[in-house]
């Protein structure tokens, strides 16, 4: 298969996306890399229908990757999230919006321009976790206790543009994040950006029947296949606070050679034309047998 991948600079190293470009072409696929936020990229000609199998994003949410990945998808290729759930996701006020319509635990969201119009907000929805629509990774990420600590915030927070404003949830400190790949469901825990004075280690947790389902219909409402949800246990249950469109996948075991062929499914399915189960991956199959070392692509290979 070709495939071509949108990768922001803040991703150049990492190991998502990066070992998984390079696991694909150690299988025989050929992997193109477009950097959107440094290359010139000639979109008259780079991007057209029939010139990949598919198109992976991983970028920044704010950056260019996006408009690459809808321009791909308008011309009728193939894209890995499919480029409508993508922009569905990473405006968060979007994402509130749709997410409480179709019945997801999300908690009731305000949205502002200005950060003073957050001191319009009933004193009775305080604490409030304030972040900007658009952020990532616990960017601008704030607790506020009460009205008469916004003042200082609307320095802190101005020029982030649209902001979203949520009562908090009370919960024990722990993130938990639930990653989706290929069909499967893996359940991670961290410390909360809002509570760093907690010690917690992050590793690989047991995922409930109710957590699991939380995060399937979370997949289906906004339309993702490789995703991951932020659900924190609050005292009426599991709530919905963030989802991210192709994460990190920290803590999945073999996580690379997971998503490299949840892609290549994804990519045969679009190519296809109807869904069709996810295909099998026996050694030396489709996807090829596990590589040795010395097959590897540099690094260094991608533009």
């Amino acid at each position: 298969m070709r495939l071509c991948f949108l990768v922001e600079e803040r991703y150049r190293e990492d190991g998502m996306p990066t070992a998984v470009i390079r696991r694909l072409r150690a299988w025989g696929h050929c992997v193109d890399v477009l950097r959107p936020g440094v290359s010139l990229i000639r979109v008259s000609e780079d991007i057209r229908a029939g010139s990949h199998d598919a198109w992976v994003l991983k970028t920044v949410p704010h950056g260019p990757g996006l408009t690459l990945l809808e321009a791909a998808a308008a011309v009728g290729l193939t894209t890995v999230n499919d480029a409508r759930a993508v922009r569905g996701v990473r405006d968060k006020a979007l994402a509130a919006a749709v997410g409480r319509s179709r019945g997801l635990p999300v908690p009731v969201t305000y949205a502002v321009a200005r950060p003073e119009s957050l001191g319009e907000i009933p004193a009775s929805d305080f604490p409030l976790v304030v972040k900007p629509a658009d952020g990532s990774a616990g960017r601008a990420v704030r607790l506020v206790a009460s009205p008469d600590l916004l003042p200082p915030l609307c320095d802190e927070l101005a020029g982030e543009g649209l902001l979203i404003a949520q009562p908090y949830v009370p919960n024990s400190g722990t993130d938990l994040k639930v990653y989706c790949v290929g069909g499967e469901m893996f359940a991670t825990q961290r410390c909360s950006p809002l509570h760093p004075e907690l010690s917690v280690t992050e590793q690989q947790v047991p995922l409930s029947a109710e957590v699991a389902a939380l995060a399937a219909e979370t997949g289906s409402v906004y339309g993702l296949d490789l995703y991951g949800v932020d659900v924190l246990l609050g005292p009426e249950g599991p709530v919905v606070v963030d989802v991210n469109d192709f994460p990190s996948f920290r803590q999945v075991p073999d996580a690379t050679a997971r998503v490299a062929r949840a892609i290549l499914a994804l990519a045969h399915e679009g190519s296809a034309g109807p869904p069709q189960a996810v295909l099998p991956t026996p050694p030396g199959g489709t996807f090829g047998p596990e590589p040795a070392a010395s097959q590897v692509a540099a690094v260094g290979d991608l533009r």
